[in-house]
């Protein structure tokens, strides 16, 4: 039931047909001449560095200092929408100056345990635009392809097996196990049925793919040993029972894919280079220790790496 007056209907449905017809009118307008195509918004060029944003009772914050601040507090605001992002770093950055400010008027600038902090961080910072320059800068793509093709080319193949098993305390056990097998049982169903290994239980004792050394030796010669399609006459014992094993595929493993690894290569080559950098900045260099302690343990580390 519907509690609109019968008027108000009718007027609603007048105003529905009214913009049927519009519509049908604007689309066979467009049909005859099509209205030209909006033109593309201009793409947006980076904005001068030098810029200035915002003043702080007379200094001024340019867009590099801002760009700075996002990219040291990303951690803080990278939740946040882009431009909300960028209001509130601008925000953080405000508070920064007054409070630097604040301590300068104080002389707490001079204070030694701030000059020390000080002398620390543009060490540090130094540290990290080295391995820019020198190192991270200079590891390319090319490098990084040249590292993978060697690993892969050096690298032996490697065998892998796909089996299911059945894993139970006794042989007579297994025993009765291969002779349902025998006699066409389902090792799927006598998997789930009999397994004591819990995460075969639900899955027909499926194990998946598995190559040398990720098995028990004894479990691990059983399979390799068997044909594809083929399951153990003979109960194959470990330190976790009796098993009856079904071997279902076999193949060699394939290497990653390039794109899958290269960050990885990369990660290994910056770490390579970054020490070789070190290695040869320290052999150039007179580094004494006064500690005998420390000079050891300095040591031990060094030899570490």
């Amino acid at each position: 039931m519907s509690i609109k007056h019968p008027r108000a209907a009718l007027a609603g449905i007048g105003m529905a047909v009214g913009i049927s017809v519009l519509a049908a009118i604007g689309a066979g307008a467009q049909e005859t001449a099509p209205t030209p195509a909006a033109p593309a918004a201009p793409a947006q060029t980076a904005p001068d560095p030098a810029t200035v944003v915002a003043t702080v009772n007379g200094q001024t914050i340019t867009e590099a200092d801002l760009t700075l601040a996002e990219a040291d507090l990303d951690q803080q605001f990278s939740q946040l929408p882009p431009e909300q992002r960028r209001a509130a770093a601008l925000s953080a950055l405000i508070e920064i100056r007054l409070l630097a400010s604040e301590a300068e008027a104080k002389g707490l600038d001079k204070d030694p345990e701030f000059e020390r902090r000080m002398a620390f961080l543009q060490q540090r910072a130094l540290h990290s635009a080295v391995i820019d320059s020198e190192v991270s800068s200079k590891i390319t793509d090319e490098e990084i392809r040249k590292r993978y093709d060697t690993e892969v080319s050096s690298t032996p193949p490697v065998n892998e097996v796909k089996a299911r098993h059945i894993l139970v305390k006794t042989k007579e056990e297994a025993d009765a196990i291969i002779k349902q097998l025998d006699a066409g049982g389902d090792f799927e169903k006598l998997a789930n049925e009999n397994t004591t290994d819990p995460s075969g239980k639900e899955t027909g004792g499926d194990l998946g793919y598995f190559g040398p050394g990720q098995m028990v030796p004894e479990f691990e010669k059983a399979a390799f040993a068997l044909d594809v399609g083929a399951y153990s006459k003979e109960p194959v014992q470990s330190q976790f029972g009796f098993h009856v094993i079904k071997v279902e595929d076999k193949r060699t493993q394939q290497p990653p894919a390039f794109d899958q690894v290269k960050d990885q290569i990369r990660s290994i080559l910056l770490r390579e280079n970054y020490f070789a950098l070190v290695k040869s900045l320290r052999g150039a260099a007179k580094v004494d220790i006064a500690d005998a302690e420390l000079k050891k343990a300095i040591e031990q580390v060094d030899g570490a790496q």
